[in-house]
């Protein structure tokens, strides 16, 4: 692994070498040299490239990792940290706007879709005794190349026929479906899973790191729409939400 650290070049005298050490890390991390997920060189390397101790490359790489731009990984090794993300709790974002909004570019992968009868599996996932077809759509969404989610969706083709025609290899399924479905109600259920093999091969995240977890149900006229699980690496992405209770704080009913 070539350390591209500008081998040659005389530390500054007035600063310390940890700070120097800090600042050439730094350097290439603000710059996208070195981008999200990349594995920064191990101790001993940067030990023997400043020709210093063990103590200095830690102090350097401790502040690195206090100020957000890399994580220590025990046993893996030191990487890039992967920028944090933010979605709204009350809100049905589309994620492509989602990122689009964040100044990022994005990227679209669709995994599996297929046309099937719905089975039981399905059936409870809807939350219906019975229906006819369902499509089944597995993708990947990513910002600066960097995997953003993995989303696992069920259209529900009695509700949503025309759904049928549209073409999933083009457009994320959730974006179609905001522009083109409109719903009367939704719900949310949030909770945090560890990464399996295909989750974190998925994702580009070590196997048993968290994952938060969306699975959102949506209604048009007490009809289920759709049912989705999005899956999103823990460690850079968190839910936010606002709201206002009623005058002088009590609730309103």
């Amino acid at each position: 692994m070539s350390l591209s650290l500008d081998r040659g070049k005389p530390l500054a005298a007035e600063k310390p070498t940890y700070k120097q050490i800090r600042l050439d890390i730094e350097h290439k991390i603000l710059t996208g040299e070195w981008p999200p997920g990349h594995r920064i060189p191990f101790e001993h390397q940067l030990m023997a490239r400043y020709g210093c101790s063990r103590m200095t490359v830690s102090k350097a790489l401790s502040e690195l990792a206090q100020a957000d731009l890399i994580e220590r990984r025990r046993r893996a090794g030191t990487f890039v940290r992967r920028p944090k993300f933010l979605s709204a709790v009350l809100e049905i974002p589309d994620i492509r706007a989602e990122i689009g909004a964040l100044g990022r570019s994005y990227g679209y992968e669709l995994i599996h879709c297929a046309r099937r009868f719905a089975n039981a599996a399905d059936r409870a996932r809807l939350g219906v005794r019975k229906t006819g077809k369902v499509i089944a759509i597995a993708c990947r969404h990513s910002a600066d190349d960097v995997p953003f989610a993995i989303e696992d969706r069920l259209i529900d083709l009695d509700v949503v026929p025309e759904a049928a025609k549209a073409d999933f290899a083009v457009e994320p399924p959730g974006s179609w479906l905001l522009n083109h479905v409109p719903w009367t109600e939704a719900e949310h259920s949030i909770s945090a899973i560890m990464a399996d093999d295909a989750s974190a091969a998925a994702l580009e995240i070590a196997i048993g790191a968290p994952c938060l977890v969306i699975d959102r149900r949506t209604w048009r006229s007490a009809r289920t729409v759709t049912a989705v699980r999005l899956l999103y690496p823990g460690e850079s992405h968190k839910l936010v939400a606002r709201f206002k209770g009623g005058r002088d704080g009590v609730k309103p009913k």
